[in-house]
């Protein structure tokens, strides 16, 4: 019989967190700090939408890019939060979550051959999208000493002549870096140099501590050249209703809505109703989350401090990202000896790329209750190494 699998497929790696929670799932009293998941409920008006829905006999398929209101609700989003305008009909798409948006960017951009610039540590899924879609990732990493901000220098120093997209995400997934608006600023004329598409995402939006996010569409001349991916999970606790969107030139998004149509039909009709309401009604339900997440991102600094566990401090997202270098252990190693020994998961850095070997992605989407015991564990194991 002929090997039934494709080479392609098979070259890429599985997802570097999966492990440590198919360990934890069957270990008694263990905490997971790993998982990218809201704590919080859903709010009661937005699944309130989504019954009202299914009691009016609202389960048909709606139109490919998405009901026309949710469209219309996130270009009003956008309008008020970026002052950025977008046609709901032409140039805004529905998708599964913003995880198929980002692969149907990556497939109606990439001729086979074309480049991918990655800054990295990154979300997992952008490399093997890229693959996927017969590009070639070019993997970009970032600094520590940087706050790992993406600098024009670096973002120069990765194009060549097969460079075409960019993808930027910030907030980030795993470090929680933030790029402000004087940083983007300092990109723009390096990808209009290089004429570069973007894929940004922004699916981390809402949880931005220091100042407003700032989307690169916004900057003159790169909404245009710009595909903005967002989505419900995060800002809004949606997690399960997995439902995102995508924003940019219509020349770009009629292509991703056809690919769309083929491989899905339609986002969710449930949760697109859920959605409209999130969008219309659900800014202090985000308030209060982003208040309660940035009490626990203090707290995780405060502590990392007094047990002098080197951490840049982080401004967006939910993440941590300590450095655990001087234990002379991989990233790997610590995370898994941590687990076995005090029955903690958190996530090693180099899941998210190579060069976050020497660091841990700890996620504070979970209550105070359960960070104050799994650092209360940390403090324990790290005082027993070093008193080795």
């Amino acid at each position: 019989m002929r090997n039934p699998l494709s080479d392609k497929i098979t070259k890429i790696k599985p997802s570097g967190i999966r492990k440590f929670f198919d360990i934890v799932s069957e270990m008694e009293d263990a905490i997971s700090l790993g998982v990218g998941e809201p704590d919080f409920d859903t709010p009661w008006h937005i699944r309130d939408e989504g019954i009202y829905s299914l009691e009016k006999g609202k389960t048909f398929y709606t139109s490919n890019a998405g009901l026309k209101e949710l469209r219309q609700e996130i270009c009003n989003y956008y309008a008020r939060k970026q002052g950025v305008l977008y046609d709901p009909l032409k140039e805004t798409l529905v998708t599964v979550g913003g995880s198929e948006g980002i692969d149907l960017a990556l497939r109606c951009m990439l001729n086979p051959g074309d480049e991918v610039i990655i800054p990295t540590p990154c979300y997992v899924s952008y490399e093997p999208c890229t693959i996927m879609a017969d590009g070639v990732p070019v993997i970009l990493p970032l600094k520590n000493e940087n706050q790992f901000r993406l600098t024009p220098e670096e973002l120069e120093g990765a194009i060549t002549e097969k460079s075409k997209v960019l993808i930027l995400a910030f907030p980030n997934n795993p470090t929680g870096a933030i790029m402000e608006k004087s940083d983007l600023e300092k990109l723009v004329p390096i990808i209009e140099k290089y004429d570069l598409m973007v894929i940004s995402d922004e699916i981390y939006s809402e949880l931005s501590y220091k100042s407003k996010h700032v989307s690169i569409c916004s900057l003159p001349g790169m909404q245009e050249r710009t595909i903005v991916i967002n989505g419900f999970s995060k800002a809004y606790a949606m997690t399960g209703w997995r439902l995102g969107y995508a924003l940019g030139p219509e020349l770009v998004i009629k292509q991703m809505i056809k690919l769309h149509q083929f491989a899905i039909m339609c986002a969710p009709t449930t949760s697109q109703y859920a959605a409209i309401e999130a969008l219309k009604n659900g800014d202090e339900d985000v308030v209060e989350m982003t208040e309660a997440y940035n009490q626990r991102r203090r707290f995780l600094m405060n502590e990392f401090k007094e047990m002098g566990l080197p951490c840049f401090e982080p401004f967006g997202a939910f993440y941590v990202f300590p450095c655990i270098k001087e234990f002379g252990m991989t990233s790997e190693e610590f995370a898994l000896k941590f687990l076995e020994e005090e029955k903690v998961a958190v996530v090693p850095g180099t899941a998210f790329g190579d060069c976050g070997e020497g660091f841990l992605r700890i996620s504070y989407a979970y209550s105070i209750d359960d960070l104050k015991v799994a650092i209360g564990r940390l403090k324990n194991f790290i005082a027993n190494l070093r008193n080795k």
